[in-house]
């Protein structure tokens, strides 16, 4: 289970230095709060589809202690299919929108998607053996995925006191999230149970 959704990998081991990560990733996460732009944050609910192959390069994997073998950097490329839906609510009824201030009655609501890309991937892991049979890993890395697509609409009425144009603002808030280069990259983050035959 990680960042980009729950799944699976079969790993065919080539010698104790190199191995090939055949795996899957998918489904549905929801983050409340998890992006911020402009001091406006969004709910995430994303909806993951990820196929990769990955090398996974141990430089102990000869080693006799286990800690060390587990060790290992994982390079690969991945094809993604992601789509995540934002939503913004207020408690207090106003909202920050390209800096300005608003208030309103109903929701900002969006789509980011990263689609049909195949993306590089470069991770750094740890999977020690626990006996012959079982392990556990642990593996942090990103995806270099390019801008996303997004898309912003309004439900409601919004009303600024200094005369601001609202859509205008989601427009310009929608480009920054689009260019804004940390959303180049996708983070992920892992963790599971290894078993070996």
């Amino acid at each position: 289970v990680g960042t980009t959704g729950y799944g699976g990998a079969l790993l065919w081991q080539a010698n104790p230095y190199v191995g090939l990560a055949l795996g899957y990733n998918g489904g549905d996460i929801s983050w409340r709060d998890d992006l911020s732009i402009n001091g406006t944050k969004y709910d995430v609910d994303m909806d993951n589809n990820n196929v990769y192959l990955n090398a996974e390069i141990r430089p102990w994997g000869a080693s006799t202690n286990r800690w060390a073998q587990g060790l290992y950097v994982a390079a690969g490329a991945a094809y993604l299919d992601n789509d995540y839906d934002l939503t913004k609510r207020s408690q207090d009824g106003t909202i920050k929108v390209n800096g300005n201030n608003y208030n309103f009655n109903g929701s900002v609501d969006g789509k980011l998607s990263y689609k049909n890309d195949i993306a590089p991937y470069l991770g750094f892991g740890f999977a020690p053996k626990i006996n012959k049979n079982w392990g556990v890993f642990g593996e942090v890395g990103a995806y270099y995925t390019g801008n996303p697509t997004v898309n912003l609409k309004s439900n409601g009425t919004f009303v600024n006191v200094n005369g601001a144009d609202f859509d205008k603002d989601l427009r310009a808030e929608e480009n920054k999230i689009r260019n804004d280069d940390k959303y180049q990259w996708l983070p992920v983050g892992k963790v599971g149970v290894n078993f070996f035959w």
